[in-house]
């Protein structure tokens, strides 16, 4: 079977921007010839440069009713390719295609233009379903100055909720992290966070600290008692690995308990603090600060360190 590759997406949505990425990249320098069929011209072109070095036939078929088993058939016999890559076009129905029967679809990414997204979804809702409903990742691009991504995501998790979503702006991928994703429940009194959800809420903290202020939460954490703190503060944190052993950092946020003074250095303690939004001078301004409620002395984890890896 030849695998075929399918990106797909409306006018100006980035596919041909994701198409020039991977051809340029180390790992698509395989042996045999590519063959790109393209069904519609954007304003981005392809760089005959690019195509030769990769290996990559180009072959332009326009019009919905020329895109038949028969033609693909034609240029598979012209170039015989180890791959085929096709740059569908948003506009034609996707349960409409029809492909030889020796080709197989190994992965179908659909590239969507968040600047325009809602436009489309009200409008064309039927052809972006189809065009989404078996892709095993969306990309969203164009997302600079979107604050409402979460609704984005939700629509598309409707049709499709195995689907890899990728969200990114003009530096790169954004790493947004979702209510949807977050492995608790906000309603939950306290909020009970393992080793997991503590990492989690420690990051999402930082960007989304109004999903927290006045809620109880709960974790097991090492006292850090940094010497010029007042005595009715800690530092309740875990130790975390970003990538390698020789890559950890103590992450916890300030911690205002009137008993403070009777834990000791890197006491293993229970917290139920109440989350605050606070000046703190460490902070540089305003973020998380901690009200316990109850701390209670405990036994360490047996997995001391949590990974971010």
């Amino acid at each position: 079977m030849k695998p075929v590759y399918i990106i797909n997406g409306f006018l100006e949505s980035g596919k041909t921007e994701f198409i020039v990425y991977t051809l340029a990249q180390p790992y698509f320098q395989m042996k045999g010839k590519t063959l790109l069929v393209l069904c519609e011209e954007g304003e981005n072109e392809y760089d005959e440069e690019l195509l030769k070095d990769s290996n990559t036939i180009l072959e332009l078929i326009e019009e919905e009713e020329d895109f038949t088993p028969a033609a693909l058939m034609e240029l598979d016999k012209k170039y015989r390719p180890e791959r085929v890559i096709i740059e569908y076009n948003g506009m034609w129905n996707f349960k409409n295609m029809k492909l030889p029967w020796h080709w197989s679809i190994e992965q179908q990414i659909t590239c969507i233009d968040a600047s325009t997204f809602p436009m489309y979804y009200t409008n064309m809702k039927s052809l972006l379903a189809e065009m989404v409903r078996k892709s095993e990742m969306i990309i969203f691009n164009r997302c600079d100055g979107i604050e409402d991504l979460a609704s984005y995501k939700r629509n598309m998790k409707a049709v499709n909720q195995k689907a890899e979503i990728i969200f990114e702006d003009s530096n790169g991928e954004i790493d947004e992290i979702f209510e949807d994703d977050l492995p608790y429940d906000l309603t939950d009194d306290p909020i009970v966070l393992d080793n997991a959800g503590y990492g989690i809420w420690y990051i999402d903290s930082m960007d989304h600290l109004e999903r927290y202020i006045d809620k109880r939460i709960q974790f097991t954490a090492q006292a850090l008692k940094p010497e010029n703190f007042p005595e009715d503060v800690f530092v309740p944190g875990r130790m975390v690995m970003t990538c390698c052993a020789d890559d950890m950092s103590f992450l916890g946020y300030v911690c205002k308990y009137d008993k403070a003074s009777q834990l000791d250095n890197r006491d293993w303690v229970k917290v139920t603090a109440l989350v605050k939004k606070e000046y703190w001078a460490d902070y540089n301004g305003e973020g998380p600060v901690l009200h316990a409620a109850k701390v209670e002395k405990t036994k360490a984890p047996r997995e001391e360190i949590i990974s971010f890896m």
